[in-house]
């Protein structure tokens, strides 16, 4: 997915990119994601006089550890995608103005070439459940014991004693 950004401004060209990208290798080592299906991109870039938009959708499969039990849960997730990209600039008198933080909403690219990857890889990090739950209701672990709370109860002891006041536990205990 590499653009011309210079080629791209000056015609004011416009592309559609619809493409499937492999992302198994941004989860590698990562006990979170059991599996990741491939990133779904559907993009339009279009050139601008000075600048080139990357505007449009993503979406991808993912099975997650839920965060409370540790079973395997489905996110089907949908991220939206804009980003704006211009040429870094060698004139100081360009470095005054973006100083000022007027020029915030673009990203500045050092080359002529506009590599989308690491963009989209990027949005879809952002984008990724922080505590995936494989339901609601869902009641976890046992602290003590390890079992699965939703499937079965354990007889395990959770009472939590504030360790303050732990020695009069036994005060009223005929």
């Amino acid at each position: 997915m590499l653009f011309h950004m210079r080629e791209m401004m000056s015609k004011g060209l416009k592309t559609t990119v619809k493409e499937d990208l492999d992302v198994s290798e941004l989860f590698k080592g990562r006990s979170d994601v059991i599996q990741a299906g491939p990133l779904r991109v559907s993009v339009v870039v279009t050139g601008h006089d000075g600048y080139v938009t990357a505007e449009g959708e993503l979406t991808a499969d993912l099975e997650l550890a839920c965060s409370r039990c540790l079973e395997s849960t489905s996110a089907h997730t949908v991220i939206p995608f804009y980003e704006q990209f211009k040429l870094g600039g060698d004139d100081p008198s360009e470095d005054d103005e973006s100083d000022d933080g007027g020029d915030d909403d673009y990203v500045e690219l050092p080359g002529d070439k506009l590599d989308l990857k690491p963009y989209l890889e990027e949005s879809l990090l952002l984008f990724m459940p922080f505590a995936p739950l494989c339901d609601k209701d869902c009641k976890g672990l046992c602290q003590a014991c390890g079992q699965n709370l939703n499937e079965h109860t354990c007889s395990c002891n959770n009472e939590k004693i504030d360790p303050r006041f732990a020695a009069l536990k036994d005060l009223f205990k005929d």
